[in-house]
């Protein structure tokens, strides 16, 4: 599993996703990639797309790629979350993001940055009628 998160933490940030989700018909996934050495934007993009994220009526889907050992992080929103906030609302997650996984703050980061994402995807794509689960919960591991 993961060498920076334990078994609890994880299940709690599945918690955190399925709350975020909860007022939006946006979708959250979060990969943690332990097997790639060099990390890259096209390596997330990958993942992407292996995980079927533009597959949401909205595409409204975010994915959280980490790679805790290279302190590596790519947020991507899919198009129709993305031409809503802007580059800069990514930036200033990411930075967030990053600075507190500097601090060792691996949990409560991910957590956050969950968290406020779904407050965004609330704001831009607010429940209208019935909510899908479009993608799974669970976080993903490589």
């Amino acid at each position: 599993m993961s060498n920076f998160l334990t078994d609890q933490q994880i299940a709690s940030l599945v918690e955190a996703i399925q709350s975020a989700e909860k007022h939006s018909t946006g979708e959250i996934r979060v990969h943690i990639d332990s097997n790639t050495e060099t990390n890259s934007a096209e390596t997330a993009f990958e993942v992407f797309k292996k995980l079927s994220m533009k597959k949401t009526s909205d595409r409204n889907g975010v994915l959280f790629h980490v790679n805790f050992e290279q302190r590596y992080l790519t947020i991507i929103g899919d198009i129709g979350i993305h031409e809503k906030v802007h580059q800069s609302y990514w930036d200033h997650l990411h930075d967030y993001i990053t600075s507190e996984f500097a601090k060792g703050n691996y949990y409560k980061a991910l957590k956050s940055g969950i968290l406020e994402t779904g407050l965004e995807l609330k704001k831009h794509f607010p429940i209208t009628g019935e909510n899908h689960n479009e993608l799974p919960n669970e976080i993903t591991f490589s």
